[in-house]
């Protein structure tokens, strides 16, 4: 069964389609225009899909199917027509309609392409929520207690609606901390809507953030809605929130404040209900300090503080990190089930690891595609793991692959009763490590 929204202003026609799709077990609400339809949406979530007319009074289909996908880019829209022209149809499936229905039309018609649009969203919330699953978990299993303190945290204020303000280095997982506290959060079925502030000009992150009318700059053909409107009823997530100018600082202050906006070159308020929370890998006091950052909005967002630890102050957790990043590597790109070999375990554990979890996940998933067996070895690790570095950085690991592979074969041969068990314990073959042998002179 699936909630259903039929709209159109034909009385006879939306009561005629919602008693049959009630009869075939769905729970239908009706709405004679996009201005009820819209109420419906705002105070009675969780519809499957809109089923709507294309010309109607108030606000027509195109206009209607703009606003639903600003509340909520996933659900599907179908809209139906008597006055179909190809112009239209083009324009509402660029919009992101998900069919368009020409009248007359039977109910079979209807009914099939409600049947399939409902399946493809069961499909993409299933694929979503399992690439989701697979790609944050291991960043959220930690033997460190300083990451496992930061994720109790983390639960605990996801059930609030304060501003949170996510701090960390580069690449620690400050994106992944924010999707799972608003999974935690009552606001969990609703958007999750990431703007990341480093990517767009002042212009486009300005139009990206509060969207604009029609003619408000060159380029502005038609009316489009911003991405807070989409956070409607979720979370809206700033990645690195330093890097807004300060008049977008000014703008986005009025929004934290009163949870409202006007679109770029209107004068019309528009409310939003959404928790924000923001992130930067900046020292943000410092940015204060130095005037880049404004004071009151600082402390609007600074309501609740996290900090990501770095990955080197949780060496504990680089290698069983980097084994559920290896499966989730796997999954992603069609390979069976992988394993690292001892040398490659320890010249992951031994690198420090400057890009955190992104530079680890980057290695690995790197090492799953060069791999053409079933064992991760060092040769495929990226050549940045074995260079020396000055003293200066972090990262002071001068080994060479060579020495670490020699110290380690030293170590399996003299524990290995035969060279075959030594070969199955080093992940080669018997051939592979007789050779090797010769080159070490390990004879």
């Amino acid at each position: 069964m699936a909630k259903l929204l039929i709209v159109d202003d034909e009385k006879n026609i939306r009561t005629h389609l919602a008693t049959f799709f009630e009869g075939c077990g769905h729970d239908v609400r009706a709405a004679e225009g996009g201005p009820q339809a819209l109420t419906l949406l705002s105070e009675d979530p969780g519809f499957d899909l809109v089923l709507t007319d294309y010309l109607m009074a108030e606000m027509n289909g195109y206009e209607l199917l703009q606003r639903v996908k600003a509340q909520d880019p996933d659900i599907p829209v179908i809209l139906m027509t008597a006055y179909a022209t190809v112009e239209n149809a083009v324009a509402t499936m660029k919009a992101g309609a998900y069919d368009y229905l020409t009248k007359p039309f039977s109910l079979d018609q209807v009914q099939h392409a409600i049947e399939r649009a409902l399946e493809t969203r069961r499909l993409r919330t299933e694929n979503r929520e399992l690439r989701e699953t697979v790609e944050d978990r291991p960043f959220l299993q930690s033997c460190s207690l300083a990451m496992r303190r930061l994720l109790r945290d983390a639960e605990r204020v996801a059930n609030s609606e304060a501003a949170i303000l996510i701090t960390g280095e580069s690449g620690t997982g400050k994106n992944v901390l924010a999707r799972q506290i608003h999974r935690w959060s009552p606001r969990g079925s609703k958007p999750f809507v990431v703007i990341n502030c480093t990517t767009l000009s002042e212009q486009l992150l300005e139009s990206e953030l509060f969207g604009h009318v029609k003619g408000a700059f060159t380029g502005a053909i038609k009316d489009k809605p911003g991405r807070l409107e989409a956070a409607n009823g979720g979370t809206v997530f700033l990645d690195e929130i330093a890097d807004l100018t300060p008049p977008l600082q000014a703008k986005f202050l009025r929004f934290v404040q009163e949870q409202s906006f006007e679109r770029v070159g209107s004068g019309d308020i528009i409310h939003v209900d959404a928790r924000i929370i923001a992130a930067s890998n900046r020292d943000l006091p410092s940015e204060v300090a130095a005037h880049r950052f404004r004071e009151d909005l600082f402390y609007r967002l600074n309501v609740i503080a996290l900090n990501v630890p770095p990955l080197r102050e949780r060496p504990e957790d680089i290698v069983a990190l980097a084994h559920r990043l290896l499966s989730a590597a796997a999954i992603r790109n069609h390979r069976p089930q992988l394993k690292f070999s001892p040398t490659a375990e320890t010249v992951i554990a031994r690198y420090r690891w400057a890009g955190n979890v992104r530079e680890l996940r980057n290695a690995i998933e790197r090492a799953t595609v060069l791999s053409q067996g079933e064992v991760i070895t060092p040769e495929c690790l990226p050549d940045t793991l074995f260079q020396p570095f000055s003293a200066t950085t972090p990262n002071s690991f001068s080994i060479s692959l060579e020495e670490i592979e020699r110290e380690h074969m030293m170590r399996v041969l003299a524990e290995s009763p035969t060279l075959q068990d030594a070969a199955e314990t080093l992940g080669i073959n018997a051939t592979t490590l007789w050779r090797k042998r010769k080159r070490y002179n390990l004879d």
